[in-house]
């Protein structure tokens, strides 16, 4: 007899490796966690683990059986959230992005969620691949991240631009790329690419970044000016990060004649519909930073990625 709470506890399972997490995290015994394992065995007709002493690893049968439990779970979502779909005010959001999109994109939701009781929002701040991962195993509905994405499985569509800055110490006097060099470059996860588009574009002599000293690494974006503002090196941030950062009176931003953008993506499963209150989130910042650029004074002509209306609209 199908019975969905095998599959979850089985997900479990092969999530946490060992059936004492699986029974703590469900709040069940261990031996009830081997019960349902047995259970969705009988069903299946096939040994999904082969056990080792306490450990275990997956066979074939169990390998596509949490596949398969994935893709249940992942569908069974869609559908309850699909009957939220028309509500603007409403309902749970659930979506990830880089730290570098979600210094300002989070605490925007948060002040919607604020002003709209019944909107709930589950937030995760991951890199690209674990983005992509979450989104197909139904974890998130929606993903934003700095790539384009090619799957068969996802739809991906250009949304938003961010300007890049090339932001230096506050005392920080050349502007040249031998003085760039001379002071080196404090990395980031995603950050390199972000090196080579900007100086590419306004220096003609760049060629590498592998030509910089490297003056450190950080996993986390938003502690990169950190470095910055002690002397340490420059980096290239989007100006969100800038605009967003403590340390933003002791570093400043060279003024560049060529502009440079981080791009932005949205990702989702393939030929999934958006509820209407993603599509009045995502509007609604995109326009708060359009409003927020013009209090700069940016005429560079920036323009930013409609959504096609096809999904999102």
């Amino acid at each position: 007899m199908f019975n969905a709470r095998y599959f979850r506890t089985f997900i479990t399972l092969v999530e946490t490796g060992s059936f004492t997490r699986t029974a703590r995290r469900l709040e069940m015994t261990q031996p009830g966690v081997s019960q349902h394992v047995r259970k969705l065995e009988q069903y299946l007709g096939k040994s999904l683990l082969d056990r080792q002493g306490r450990r275990f690893v997956l066979t074939e049968a169990g390998r596509r059986a949490y596949d398969y439990a994935l893709k249940l779970f992942a569908e069974h979502e869609q559908f309850r959230h699909s009957l939220d779909n028309d509500s603007l005010d409403r309902g749970e959001c659930r979506l990830a992005s880089p730290g570098s999109v979600g210094l300002m994109l989070y605490p925007f939701i948060l002040g919607q969620q604020q002003m709209q009781p019944g909107l709930t929002v589950s937030y995760s701040f991951a890199f690209n691949n674990e983005i992509v991962a979450d989104v197909l195993a139904g974890r998130h509905d929606l993903g934003i991240v700095t790539e384009p994405v090619r799957h068969p499985d996802l739809d991906c569509e250009a949304w938003h631009q961010e300007p890049l800055c090339l932001v230096v110490p506050a005392d920080f006097a050349g502007n040249r790329l031998t003085d760039l060099m001379g002071i080196g470059v404090v990395r980031y996860a995603g950050g390199d690419d972000h090196v080579g588009v900007l100086l590419r574009a306004n220096y003609p002599d760049f060629r590498s970044i592998s030509h910089f000293t490297r003056q450190g690494f950080t996993n986390e974006v938003s502690m990169v000016l950190d470095a910055v503002a002690r002397g340490l090196g420059f980096a290239v941030v989007s100006r969100v990060v800038l605009e967003t950062s403590p340390w933003q009176r002791q570093v400043k931003a060279l003024s560049l004649p060529r502009p440079a953008h981080e791009f932005l993506f949205l990702v989702t499963r393939s030929g999934a519909q958006m509820p209407r209150r993603y599509v009045r989130l995502l509007d609604g910042y995109r326009e708060q930073r359009r409003h927020e650029r013009f209090g700069y004074g940016e005429t560079t002509g920036e323009t930013t990625a409609d959504s096609t209306g096809k999904r999102l609209g």
